[in-house]
């Protein structure tokens, strides 16, 4: 299964509807965000593409009521996990949080084949043990070249798209 996987767009839309058409030329399943939405239309540009969204807040989702309300009202296809979301997508334990160092402490736990975080805005593909740690990047752009990942559940592999 192909999944994107992104995070901290910072209301960056126009980003955002960038990676949404490539996410869905490519036929992703869901897409994982990995926090920072900020404001909530970006909750809902997402939440419009017609695809399973799961996500779970970084620490610059300032109104996480209005976020959550709006994921349990008017978007069906998003998700809102809190802090840390955990999936299994295929037989594959995926799980997913804003800030490093809960990625990296996930990742160890090896309760996981895959973790994805975010919130250093940078790309970043590691294994920790058995399980493949991701990164996406930013999609906001703010320290370098916007863009996402694709992660191929089949195949446990990463592929980065730049928005650029």
């Amino acid at each position: 299964m192909n999944i994107a996987v992104m995070s901290d767009s910072h209301d960056h839309i126009w980003n955002l509807q960038k990676a949404i058409r490539i996410i869905r030329q490519q036929r992703a399943a869901m897409i994982i965000h990995c926090g920072d939405f900020v404001a909530p239309f970006m909750l809902k540009e997402l939440g419009d593409s017609g695809i399973p969204v799961h996500g779970v807040f970084g620490n610059n989702d300032g109104d996480q009521y209005q976020l959550t309300k709006m994921s349990l009202v008017s978007l069906s296809r998003v998700t809102l996990h809190g802090l840390v979301g955990r999936l299994d997508v295929q037989g594959i334990r995926i799980g997913f949080t804003h800030e490093e160092i809960v990625g990296k402490a996930l990742a160890a736990a090896g309760g996981f084949q895959i973790v994805c975080m975010g919130h250093s805005h940078e790309h970043l593909i590691e294994r920790i043990g058995a399980t493949l740690l991701v990164n996406p990047g930013e999609i906001m752009g703010k320290n370098g070249n916007p863009g996402f990942c694709f992660v191929d559940t089949e195949t446990v592999s990463v592929r980065r798209v730049d928005l650029i």
